[in-house]
C-alpha cells in the first residue's frame, strides 16, 4: 500500500530466487486479453479505488460480472486485512484478497481471517533493523504484525491505529513482547532526511539478504517483507493452487510495488495515473482510477 497515498519514483528490486523461478514461468508479452481469462488481479490504492477511496457502481458491476463468468477476482494490495473494509462489501464469490505486498492471503468473507501467512522473522527484521540503524542513523521503524502496528516514537504515527505500543523496534521484536505470537508482515523504516531512492539503495545493498524492500511513498519510507515475499509471488502461489497460468491472467497496477505482478501476470494493465514506471514496463494501458479504468477493461473481455 501506499503509505501516504502519493505517487512516487521506482528502484529496481535485485531479483530473488523467489522472482527467479517466477521468471521462469513468465509468459511472452503479447497484445490484447489472452484467449481464456481464469482470473482478475487488481491492486486497490490508486487503481480499482476512485481518490476518496470509494469503488464505482459501474466497477462493482463489472466485478459481479466476471465472477458470474466464471473469472476469480483477487484483490492484491499493500494494505494488511484489517484495512479492508473499502472492499469488503465487493467480494462478491470466493472473498479472497493478497494483503501486506503478498505477506498474507485473507478471506474477507469471514473478516479478514489469514489463510495464508508468509511472514518476516524477527530475526531477520532485528538484522535490517541493526543495520539501518548504524548505516543510517536517524532512521526510524514500525512493525507491522497481523494484529496491528506498533513503532517506535520517532517513527511518523499511523493515524488509523492511534492505539498502536510506542518502544524501540528492538522491544517491539523481542522474544518476550506480548505480540511476539503474531506473524510479522512488515516492517517499515522511515528516513527524515535522505533521498527515498538512495535510503532505498542503501537498504538493499546491506540487507537485502535478510529481506525484500520495495517503497511506494514520496518519502524515505521502505516496505519491507520476508525473503522472496511480493504481490507476484503470492499470486503465483495462489494461481497455481488453482491450476491458473499466468497466461490466464490479467492484473492491474499504478504503482513501483505492483511492477513484479504487472511482468508476471500475461496480460497486465497500466492505470492512465500510473507511475511512469509502470506505465514503461507495461504494454496496455486503460482509464485513470477515477475513469473506472478496471471496470473498462473488465467489460472489454467480457464483451469479447
Amino acid at each position: 500500500m501506499r503509505e501516504d497515498g502519493a505517487v512516487t519514483s521506482a528502484t529496481e528490486q535485485p531479483e530473488s530466487p523467489a522472482m527467479d523461478s517466477l521468471a521462469m514461468n513468465r509468459p511472452a508479452a503479447g497484445s490484447g486479453a489472452p484467449a481464456a481469462v481464469r482470473l482478475i488481479a487488481t491492486d486497490l490504492d490508486g487503481t480499482l479505488l476512485r481518490d476518496d477511496k470509494t469503488v464505482s457502481e459501474r466497477t462493482v458491476a463489472a466485478l459481479a460480472a466476471a465472477e458470474r463468468a466464471g473469472i476469480e477476482v483477487f484483490f492484491v494490495t499493500g494494505r494488511p486485512a484489517r484495512w479492508m473494509g473499502v472492499v469488503s462489501e465487493h467480494v462478491h464469490g470466493h472473498g479472497l484478497a493478497i494483503c501486506g505486498n503478498g505477506a498474507a492471503v485473507v478471506d474477507l468473507r469471514d473478516g479478514g481471517r489469514l489463510i495464508d501467512v508468509r511472514s518476516l522473522a524477527p530475526v531477520d527484521a532485528l538484522s535490517v533493523a541493526a543495520a539501518l540503524r548504524e548505516a543510517a542513523p536517524g532512521v526510524s521503524f514500525a512493525v507491522d504484525r497481523s494484529s496491528g502496528v506498533h513503532y517506535e516514537p520517532g517513527y511518523p504515527p499511523f493515524q488509523f491505529e492511534p492505539g498502536a505500543t510506542i518502544a524501540p523496534v528492538e522491544k517491539l521484536l523481542a522474544d518476550g513482547n506480548e505480540y511476539a505470537h503474531h506473524p510479522i508482515l512488515k516492517l517499515l523504516a522511515h528516513h527524515p532526511e535522505m533521498a527515498p531512492d538512495a535510503f532505498l539503495e542503501l537498504a538493499r545493498s546491506i540487507a537485502g539478504h535478510h529481506a525484500t524492500f520495495t517503497r511506494s511513498s514520496p518519502t524515505a519510507l521502505l516496505e519491507i517483507s520476508g525473503l522472496g515475499v511480493s504481490k507476484a509471488s503470492t499470486l503465483a502461489r495462489c494461481c497455481a493452487e488453482r491450476g491458473i497460468a499466468p497466461a490466464e491472467v490479467v492484473a492491474f497496477g499504478d504503482m513501483p510495488n505492483d511492477l513484479e505482478m504487472l511482468s508476471w501476470a500475461g496480460t497486465s494493465y497500466a492505470m492512465g495515473n500510473a507511475h511512469p514506471a509502470v506505465l514503461a514496463a507495461t504494454t496496455h494501458r486503460t482509464e485513470t482510477n477515477y475513469e473506472d479504468g478496471v471496470a473498462v477493461v473488465i467489460e472489454r473481455i467480457l464483451a469479447g
